[in-house]
Parts: C-alpha cells; sequence; structure tokens
C-alpha cells in the first residue's frame, strides 16, 4: 500500500494513513471570498464615519489671511525716517503698530498701505478759499508712494506688490503680504485728474474723495467740528472724478466724507463703493462713522449699491473715552453686518495712523482677538472669512469689472478742469502776448 501510494505521489510524497480522514477545503478559496468582502466593509464604515463625525479644522486665520485697507505705516516712515529706506528694518521692532514679526503673528494676508498727507491747513498753510495756492501734496504723495514700493521691494519674502484682486489672491496663496496703495484725500490730487492718472499708474487702487477738509471735489466730514458745505455734497468736478475713478478701476473711497458726499456718491458711481476705515454711528455717534441710513443703502439687490465698511480702531470712534476694546469693535462690526449684511464689512483699522488703541487691539498682532471675540458671539467660519478678506475682494472685484464694462463701451478719459483753475489758460495768453 505504501509503495503504491508513493508512486502515485512521486517519491517524496509522505505515506498515506490507512485510516480514512475528512479532507478539508482547500485554505486559498475562503481567503479570496472573506478578505474582499471584509475590506468592503471596512472601507465603507471609514467613509461613513469621515461624512458623519465633526472634522477637526484649523482656526479660521490659519486659513484666511486679515486683508486690512488702511495701515499708514508710510506716514510714520516719513516722520520717523525721512523716507530714508536705510535708517530702519522691519524685521525688528518698529515704533508703531507694525513690522514683520507682528504681521505674521496677526495672520496678515494683505495690507493697502495708505499714502497720506494732511490738508494743508493742519500744517499751518493756505491754499485759499479756491485751493489754487500751490502747495507740496502732490510731491508729498509722491514720495509716500515711493517709500511704500522701496518698503515692499526691500522684503520680497515678505511683501508682494498687487494692483488687481487677482494679484491679491496670487500673493497671499504664495504665502506673502499683498501689498496694495491707496490715497487718502483728494486734496493730494491739486484740483488735477491727469495727477489721479498718474496715481494710478504708480499702484494707487482706491482713494479716498476727501479727508478732514473739503476740496475742489467734495464735502467734508471733517474731524471734531464739521466743515462749513461747500458745494452740498459733490461739485460737478466731484462728479467727474468718480466717472474716471470708475473708468480706471479705482475704487471710490468714502470714509471722511459728508454724509451728502456719501448719499451722492452711492447714485453717481456705477461701481462698488468702498469705507476704508469707517465704523457704525448708531453704535458711536461721531460723524466721521456711517449713519444707518446709509448703510441701508448698501446691499446686493434691488435698489442696493454693493459696498463693504472696512471698520477702524481709532478709539475715538469706537466708543466713550477710556471704553474702546475689543468688545467695542466687535460691536461696530456686528451692527454693520446686522444693518448692511455680513457680506458688507471688514477691517481698516488705521494702525500707525492713530496715537492709541482699543484694549485687546494694540498691534497687528491682535486682529485674532476680533475674531474670537466674534465667534463666542455666534460668527460662522463664513461669516469671519468675508469679514477677513472675501468682502473686500469681491467689492474690488466689482470695481474692475466696471471698468472693463466701461472700456468695452468706449468710454473715454474725462478731460474735466476745475472751474477755478485759470492757469492754463493764462498760459496760452502770456505766450502770445
Amino acid at each position: 500500500m505504501a509503495d503504491i501510494n508513493a508512486q502515485e505521489n512521486g517519491e517524496n510524497a509522505p505515506l498515506l494513513s490507512t485510516t480514512s480522514q475528512p479532507v478539508p477545503a482547500p485554505r486559498g478559496a475562503w481567503v479570496r471570498i472573506v478578505v474582499p468582502v471584509g475590506l468592503t466593509v471596512v472601507f465603507a464604515i471609514a467613509a461613513i464615519l469621515a461624512f458623519a463625525l465633526p472634522r477637526a479644522q484649523l482656526p479660521i486665520l490659519d486659513r484666511v489671511g486679515v486683508v486690512d485697507t488702511h495701515i499708514d505705516l508710510p506716514l510714520l516712515l516719513r516722520m520717523f525716517y525721512k523716507n530714508d529706506i536705510n535708517q530702519f528694518d522691519m524685521r525688528a521692532t518698529m515704533p508703531g503698530h507694525v513690522d514683520i514679526a507682528r504681521l505674521r503673528t496677526g495672520h496678515v494676508g494683505g495690507v493697502f498701505w495708505s499714502v497720506f498727507v494732511p490738508c494743508s491747513a493742519e500744517l499751518g498753510k493756505d491754499e485759499g478759499p479756491d485751493f489754487m495756492i500751490p502747495t507740496y501734496r502732490v510731491r508729498d504723495t509722491l514720495e509716500q508712494i515711493d517709500i511704500t514700493k522701496l518698503m515692499i521691494d526691500e522684503y520680497p519674502d515678505v511683501f508682494e506688490y498687487a494692483t488687481t484682486a487677482k494679484g491679491m489672491r496670487a500673493a497671499m496663496s504664495s504665502g506673502k503680504v499683498a501689498s496694495l496703495i491707496g490715497v487718502e484725500g483728494g486734496h493730494q490730487l491739486e484740483n488735477s485728474l491727469g495727477v489721479l492718472r498718474m496715481y494710478y499708474e504708480l499702484g494707487a487702487r482706491y482713494m479716498t474723495l476727501t479727508h478732514t477738509c473739503n476740496n475742489a471735489f467734495a464735502d467734508s466730514a471733517g474731524i471734531g467740528a464739521t466743515p462749513t458745505p461747500l458745494h452740498g455734497g459733490l461739485s460737478p468736478f466731484g462728479v467727474e472724478l468718480i466717472y474716471e475713478m470708475n473708468r480706471l478701476g479705482m475704487m471710490v473711497d468714502i470714509s471722511h466724507v459728508s454724509d451728502d458726499t456719501a448719499i451722492q456718491a452711492f447714485n453717481v458711481s456705477r461701481a462698488p463703493l468702498l469705507f476704508s476705515h469707517s465704523s457704525s454711528r448708531a453704535v458711536h455717534n461721531v460723524r466721521r462713522n456711517v449713519p444707518d441710513s446709509i448703510l441701508e443703502l448698501i446691499g446686493e439687490g434691488e435698489g442696493k449699491k454693493d459696498a463693504v465698511v472696512m471698520v477702524i480702531f481709532a478709539p475715538d470712534f469706537v466708543a466713550d473715552k477710556d471704553k474702546a476694546d475689543v468688545k467695542a469693535v466687535a460691536d461696530h462690526v456686528v451692527h454693520i453686518a446686522h444693518i448692511a449684511g455680513p457680506r458688507h464689512v471688514g477691517i481698516g483699522s488705521d494702525y500707525d495712523g492713530i496715537t492709541s488703541v482699543p484694549q485687546g487691539l494694540e498691534d497687528v498682532s491682535k486682529y485674532p482677538a476680533l475674531f474670537e471675540e466674534l465667534r463666542s458671539r455666534g460668527w460662522d467660519d463664513t461669516m469671519l472669512a468675508g469679514l477677513a478678506q472675501y468682502n473686500l475682494l469681491r467689492v474690488f472685484e466689482g470695481v474692475e469689472k466696471t471698468a472693463m464694462e466701461m472700456r468695452w463701451e468706449g468710454v473715454k478719459p474725462a478731460m474735466a478742469l476745475y472751474d477755478k483753475r485759470a492757469d492754463l489758460l493764462d498760459e496760452i495768453d502770456s505766450f502770445f502776448e
């Protein structure tokens, strides 16, 4: 028997027992059936749990950086360092509210650097009742633009110059601070739309219609005492100014302006509007803040105009003396969102342009405190991301879209001259004498 079995199974086959035993099924068969079924069940359960269970997310500002539309660092560089790029180091601690380390701590994604020079009266200079006595406002503005660009170029690993919403998004996605320019006052044009166009060519992407003084274009809300209205809002020249800003793709900033100027700007502008650094008058009653009657003009539906109010941190505009803190600033954000909608509010701190700050918002590193306060009041990620940057980007893109439409329509540059300006005509007359 053994010899026969050995022959049938080969030389090395084991001897078969003479006792009959049941033969087990081949092992590979059940493995091929059970293992795929088991893996399918495991993957299905994992997929269900992935969708059903809450997933931990990074804090909102780790995903969406803050864009601040009004920081006066160029003014600080002028005052402290005489516009000398070799005299300061943004990697070290700067004397004001802004430096590179604090920008990073505050999760800053973008800044509109304000190129500001004061109204002539604030410097004790007289430009005359018709604003026709020459000043150095254009020269000083150009120097502000120059130092801003030099500063951006000095730290290419930190800042990236941008002039479009697309450029802002690209800079932020690469981890840089998108850096743009805003001009804070129509007085810095010295009555010339040609100067406006040159500022645009040099990178300015918004201009405030007035600062604290009336000018040839519009009436101001002033600061403290309200100036006597000169135009009843916009002058005819101011209407031409808004037209040209729309054509260029420059945001019309109506912080600082009188209520009449703001209302008329809503009626005149084809493009969305910007309040680069303003808060709510209903929360704190100062003329520089935006009243509910104007907030109610903001929206994207019938009879509304898209706009964004970038909330200022200047304590005098936030709360009564010694009461400005992060909660008070959040009150302004919440009220503006309640009246105009959460898609119409952002941040325009005025850091480096203010001498005091709200408690808890001492510098650019403290933006997260405001977001934490709003989170505690029920604001979700969508609302917070809008506040951080997306509301401003939408308005900027709307302004760019209007400019593109005007180009498609063949709209020509505004060639209006200030009606008090006689120098061009005088030059012609004197030339032929």
